[in-house]
């Protein structure tokens, strides 16, 4: 990819500031976005979204970027039709071309307005990328989120960069390292009339008790600095979760066979991969997620004594070694 011109231009109608400088520099170097390219920004009307949008189109000459606006109304607030109107406001004043989405059916729970969003958005033509304002801060809730339910390492360095979501978009967080502090004093700096959520402030959500109460309380008494750490932490389980997860397929493969998977190819691998290879094949097998339970009462037939057997996993599937194999079968 070209590499691009990092110093501020005199024809600029906006100021240079060093948080535009480092949001460039990460689209370039992280090859987050292309010269070119059309982008639909998520805009929830928050400053995280604001900030976001406002830095896309300030760096817009530079990249010859085609940007639009989309925002998505769950219906699940009093005030959802006038934030949508709002963002519609934002997007008349920058000149760009505005999508809304409004929800037939309210959502049910977070799970399910997520997957609606991110389904809504992937259904506006024309777009490569789908860039959403995601920070720091919310990794950071994140990470303390999956933790606190006993997530394993690839729910811990969840919310990456990137992610593709279909063969022809991906979906593009260029705001990881910045923290809501950040985006919130952009936002002031810019005049950017921030929208604000009332369920943002609902302690029954726990992400909203993880932000409003559990990270003030880790950055007072214990680091001020959490959020970037916690952050960077995810950072550091992404890679190590990439290298655990291709090794371990290497070892699927060599392991599975029509009799099921071979226990002395499996016995020669460290721990970490024979868990990650006998999940694979439960979630092939049974076509669901399997528990760390699951997982671990598999995982010791590996050096279990021929014969041995698990309690059933699904209805009356069991797991059982039938000499150098553990294969599934249907108990009567």
């Amino acid at each position: 990819m070209e590499r691009l011109d990092l110093s501020a231009s005199s024809d600029m109608t906006y100021s240079w500031t060093p948080l535009h400088a480092q949001i460039h520099r990460t689209i370039d170097h992280r090859n987050l976005l292309q010269k070119n390219q059309s982008i639909v920004v998520a805009v929830s009307g928050g400053q995280d979204s604001l900030c976001l949008a406002q830095l896309l189109i300030d760096l817009r000459s530079r990249w010859n970027w085609h940007l639009a606006i989309a925002h998505c109304n769950h219906r699940w607030r009093s005030d959802s039709e006038q934030n949508a109107e709002y963002v519609a406001t934002l997007a008349k004043q920058w000149n760009l071309p505005f999508y809304l989405k409004t929800a037939d059916s309210i959502p049910a729970n977070e799970a399910e307005a997520r997957n609606w969003r991110y389904a809504q958005l992937q259904s506006i033509d024309g777009f490569s990328a789908i860039v959403t304002g995601h920070t720091a801060s919310d990794r950071a809730e994140t990470l303390l989120f999956n933790l606190i339910r006993g997530s394993g390492a690839d729910g811990l360095s969840s919310l990456n960069w990137t992610r593709s979501l279909n063969p022809s978009q991906r979906l593009v967080r260029p705001l990881l390292e910045l923290t809501r502090s950040q985006t919130e004093k952009f936002c002031h700096d810019r005049n950017l009339q921030i929208w604000e959520d009332s369920t943002n402030s609902d302690l029954t959500y726990s992400r909203n008790r993880i932000r409003q109460e559990l990270i003030p309380y880790l950055k007072t008494h214990f680091n001020p600095q959490t959020e970037q750490h916690l952050a960077q932490t995810i950072e550091l389980l992404s890679a190590e979760v990439d290298y655990l997860e291709n090794a371990a397929q290497e070892l699927y493969k060599k392991a599975i066979s029509e009799e099921g998977l071979d226990r002395k190819v499996l016995r020669q691998a460290p721990i970490a991969l024979q868990r990650r290879a006998v999940r694979h094949f439960l979630i092939q097998s049974l076509n669901v997620s399997p528990n760390f339970e699951q997982v671990e009462k598999f995982v010791a037939l590996i050096t279990a004594p021929n014969r041995s057997r698990t309690d059933p996993f699904i209805g009356k599937t069991i797991a059982e070694v039938a000499g150098d194999f553990i294969h599934l079968k249907q108990l009567p």
